[in-house]
């Protein structure tokens, strides 16, 4: 490892010498500088950690820290403690990104002292005291709710047709596939888990608005983020954008841990 960041410091000391004293500004040194922050990346229902496989090369090729938190995905209060699990063991301060029901986790999670900037990627965000089915009461419902699969111990499933057509539709079929066999049951009662005290009063937010969303509506998420005011970034992707648009989304990450002190 020494000798790869010896590499990488002559790397860059000698494409430093090409440019002119104007071109390396301070703000673009400071940016730069992201060794000691975490990236703590929270996956949403129907998902699990390696949702996010594409964006954390990315993130890491910046030299952010980056930790996939694996959400058992069957409560608010499961779902916090694991985040916060996460936030504790990681070096330095930590942008809090959250993806669907992600979103909800990181509102909950994100009051640590530790948290520095949130980053909502199509996700939920409500206020405080309120939970998803409040956040869509007297919306209609999406074509998809009807087909969710509940088991014996009311946990829900999205068929494999659902994913290529609704969760997933901008990714491969063999992307689809993959994401349909590695989802993870989410508890019905996640619905109705209500947030305590949203951390992104008190932090500063950016949300991914995918326009080609069919999960979650494109207007709503832009109604969200209005509301929490966030840096906003739009994407034409579906859902999971973080799959099928890896770079905006790590980019906006990015973006994050570099303006969030």
């Amino acid at each position: 490892m020494k000798h790869v960041l010896m590499a990488l410091g002559v790397t860059i000391l000698g494409a430093a010498s090409l440019l002119s004293p104007l071109a390396t500004s301070a703000s673009e040194t400071q940016s730069n500088d992201l060794h000691d922050k975490t990236v703590v990346l929270v996956h949403g229902a129907f998902a699990d950690g390696s949702s996010w496989s594409k964006v954390i090369p990315l993130l890491e090729a910046r030299g952010l820290h980056v930790v996939a938190v694996q959400n058992p995905l069957s409560s608010l209060e499961d779902d916090a403690a694991a985040t916060k699990h996460a936030i504790e063991q990681a070096p330095g301060q930590v942008v809090l990104v959250g993806h669907s029901w992600g979103g909800v986790v990181i509102t909950q999670a994100g009051n640590d002292k530790k948290v520095s900037a949130l980053v909502y990627v199509a996700a939920f965000a409500p206020a405080s005291g309120q939970s998803i089915s409040d956040m869509l009461q007297g919306l209609p419902a999406p074509a998809w709710a009807s087909q969710l699969q509940k088991d014996s111990g009311n946990f829900l499933t999205l068929p494999a047709a659902l994913v290529h057509s609704d969760f997933a539709q901008d990714v491969t079929p063999q992307e689809a596939d993959l994401i349909a066999v590695t989802q993870g049951p989410w508890a019905a009662r996640c619905q109705t888990d209500k947030v305590s005290e949203a951390a992104w009063k008190t932090r500063p937010s950016w949300f991914v608005v995918t326009e080609k969303d069919h999960m979650i509506a494109p207007a709503l998420q832009e109604k969200m983020a209005t509301a929490i005011g966030a840096h906003v970034v739009r994407t034409n992707a579906s859902h999971v954008a973080m799959v099928s648009q890896p770079r905006v989304v790590a980019d906006a990450i990015i973006q994050a841990a570099e303006q969030a002190r």
